[in-house]
């Protein structure tokens, strides 16, 4: 294994999945590539998925104010900036993409000759698992390659 990419979003368990997956990536000396993809700016604006929770240090509480894509794309740099500086590696690639988030975790995986995703899993209200289904489950079900899926349930 040379490479794994570690699929974060702003959930709060995001800093547990980042060090879950460095550990991994570490234990097997491989790089270690950060993805955040960026969604519809919809998605940011509601408070459940707000981005100033994760890790102490990113609170960019603006981005919940402005929706436009540039924005959320700088926020993005800024919170995988924020989680590589956590893990206190420089040798860390981060990478922000635009797209759906399923779909967007796998071209990039593909596009960047993965050896394996680390990934988080959340507990979510009923209702939005039926109406957007489970980026995990989308993630493992299309995927060619191996997929460190970690539970965050709360």
């Amino acid at each position: 294994m040379k490479k794994v990419l570690i699929a974060l979003d702003y959930d709060p368990t995001a800093q547990i999945i980042a060090e879950k997956g460095y550990l991994l990536a570490k234990s097997m000396n491989a790089e270690v590539i950060l993805l955040h993809v960026v969604g519809s700016s919809n998605y940011y604006s509601s408070l459940e998925y707000s981005p100033i929770m994760g890790f102490s240090g990113f609170t960019n509480t603006g981005l919940l104010e402005s929706y436009d894509m540039n924005s959320l794309i700088d926020t993005s740099q800024e919170f995988l900036n924020k989680t590589k500086e956590h893990l206190g590696d420089d040798t860390i690639q981060i990478c922000v993409t635009e797209g759906d988030f399923a779909e967007t975790i796998l071209e990039t995986a593909k596009e960047l000759k993965v050896d394996i995703i680390v990934m988080g899993t959340h507990s979510r209200k009923w209702l939005d698992k039926v109406l957007m289904g489970s980026v995990a489950k989308k993630v493992l079900a299309h995927s060619t390659i191996p997929l460190f899926v970690i539970p965050t349930k709360e």
